[in-house]
């Protein structure tokens, strides 16, 4: 698909819960200290996940960043989902009953725009057990508030609705899912992805829109794309990440990349102590690399951190990155307030 035949989304109306209205008329003054609070799939500790409605409930707790997962419907539209399939945080199995390409298994792939607006988004389950992901988060009961999967394009339009609005400069920072998989299924997610920010977001500032992903060669076809764009290479922490977290990697990382987001894994082990193989982040700094850490939870704590403050301290201050990524930005906001 050339850049040209990109899908255009019209713009459509859409009616946010009443409790992201009354975060917006509370926005914060910018902070000072130059650590990025990235609301990780919004503000999906309180509402559901990648859901407008949690991404104005995040802008209005004075996140730095609105960050959406991408994926493409059949027709190569970019949406905010997590997963290739819709099972786990809609409820697609009811909706469309029989339209799994595996058992259980609904690919947003397989439906058009059209259709995934017909799906109503819930708080992340396991669809094996029908059990939260995170139990105290947003109730399942709660089912006369109606959330939907937004497009790439509506992320734009709010963001930068409210950043004229409210005149703050908040950014988003999207990650592509599964680049290689839907190159498989005959989609340029790249390409895609690149003409919607050049047709709606062209006169955003560089800083603005930053895009993430875990596959090299596609963060590699993005920098051929748009040269100007701002890249994050995402290191998870499996052994196949491994080769990145080198002098040599991180080098390689530089010729196409402005930054890195590791696992906090790759920085804090399990006993809580430094990562002392290889200071990547050190090593990030010196080639000119922002690094934003992923992610921080208040209700999914790592073994090591007592608290969601002790955590932020150790990834922020002691071991030294830029920002992180957190489900819950008013709390990471003001942990920095404090500090």
């Amino acid at each position: 698909m050339s850049l040209s035949s990109a899908p255009r989304i019209p713009s459509r109306n859409r009616c946010f819960g009443r409790l992201a209205l009354v975060a917006l008329l509370l926005l914060p003054a910018p902070l000072a200290g130059g650590k990025s609070i990235i609301a990780h799939r919004g503000a999906s500790g309180y509402l559901p996940e990648h859901t407008l409605e949690s991404y104005a409930l995040a802008y209005g707790m004075g996140a730095d960043f609105i960050e959406p997962d991408l994926v493409l419907t059949r027709d190569g539209v970019p949406i905010a989902l997590h997963d290739l399939t819709l099972e786990a945080t809609t409820d697609v199995a009811e909706r469309f009953p029989g339209r799994d390409r595996e058992p259980g298994k609904f690919f947003a792939a397989d439906f058009t725009l059209e259709e995934v607006r017909q799906l109503r988004v819930q708080e992340r389950i396991n669809p094996g057990t029908g059990e939260q992901t995170y139990p105290r988060r947003w109730p399942q009961d709660h089912r006369d508030i109606h959330f939907r999967i937004p497009t790439m394009a509506e992320i734009i339009e709010l963001v930068g609705g409210l950043n004229r609005t409210t005149g703050r400069a908040v950014g988003i920072y999207p990650e592509i899912k599964f680049s290689a998989w839907h190159a498989g299924q005959g989609f340029d997610f790249e390409e895609i992805l690149a003409g919607l920010i050049q047709s709606q977001a062209a006169d955003w500032p560089r800083d603005q829109i930053i895009v993430q992903g875990f596959e090299p060669d596609g963060m590699r076809r993005l920098r051929e794309l748009a040269p100007d764009l701002f890249l994050v290479q995402l290191i998870g922490g499996g052994r196949s990440f491994d080769p990145l977290c080198t002098p040599e990697g991180i080098a390689m990382v530089a010729g196409y990349a402005n930054g890195i987001g590791p696992s906090i894994a790759r920085l804090i082990d399990a006993r809580g102590r430094p990562v002392n193989d290889f200071n990547l982040i050190h090593e990030a700094h010196r080639h000119g690399l922002v690094v934003h850490p992923y992610t921080a939870r208040v209700d999914a704590l790592p073994g090591w951190a007592e608290d969601f403050s002790t955590l932020l301290e150790r990834v922020l201050f002691e071991a030294g990155a830029d920002g992180i990524f957190t489900d819950h930005p008013d709390r990471m906001r003001e942990f920095l307030r404090h500090r």
